[in-house]
């Protein structure tokens, strides 16, 4: 609820008096600023200062708000994605006394966390924008990369990851795992990846480079 609007600066001066010290505001909830859109919008924020981005040193576009209300379960699946993949700290913004296991299963996914975690520490970047097709990248540890195709409109849509968009050579052969069905592909890939995306929705996978005798 927007209870501190316009009182910004009284509410944190009342925390501070209370000892309090650091303070997570956000605008979700002004007037016809919806959440998706706001959470979105936050993440094109971020990127702009990616290249500040390194180990030890993030940037935060704010809390989750995984499992607070607002958005469907595919629209916080997105949240996630994007947070994780650029390497955005994840704190928890929702009641954690009172998760339904659909909020459990986004903010535990350790397949998801894992590329937040990773050791090479390179934030993700928008690559592609196609109207409301947005394909955001960043290279892992061990020479693999992270890809999240999202969809903003309100039907299907096939997008696609070029290897030259996301920084993978040319003819390489890949193996694409979906982190959010915890499931390898059968098809290997060349060139690039595409898949049916929902609408408001995402498709997040990691892709590991194969050697050319498979």
């Amino acid at each position: 609820m927007p209870g501190s609007l316009g009182h910004e600066q009284k509410d944190a001066e009342t925390f501070a008096s209370w000892g309090i010290d650091y303070l997570k505001y956000n605008n979700c909830n002004n007037g016809d600023l919806k959440p998706m859109k706001c959470m979105v919008s936050r993440a094109d924020q971020n990127e702009v200062y990616v290249e500040h981005a390194r180990l030890d040193s993030w940037n935060d576009p704010d809390m989750l708000e995984v499992g607070n209300g607002g958005m469907s379960n595919d629209e916080y699946i997105v949240h996630f994605s994007l947070w994780a993949a650029s390497k955005a700290p994840l704190l928890i913004g929702c009641d954690v006394r009172n998760l339904s296991k659909e909020t459990l299963a986004i903010l535990g996914n350790e397949e998801v966390i894992a590329v937040n975690q990773d050791l090479l520490g390179v934030q993700a970047k928008k690559v592609r924008m196609e109207g409301d097709h947005k394909v955001w990248t960043a290279p892992l540890s061990g020479y693999r990369t992270v890809v999240v195709l999202l969809n903003r409109s309100p039907e299907f849509r096939i997008i696609t990851a070029q290897w030259d968009d996301i920084g993978i050579p040319p003819k390489t052969i890949v193996e694409a795992r979906d982190l959010w069905k915890h499931a390898t592909l059968k098809k290997r890939f060349v060139n690039k990846v595409k898949a049916n995306v929902p609408s408001h929705a995402c498709k997040m996978f990691l892709l590991t480079p194969l050697p050319l005798s498979e």
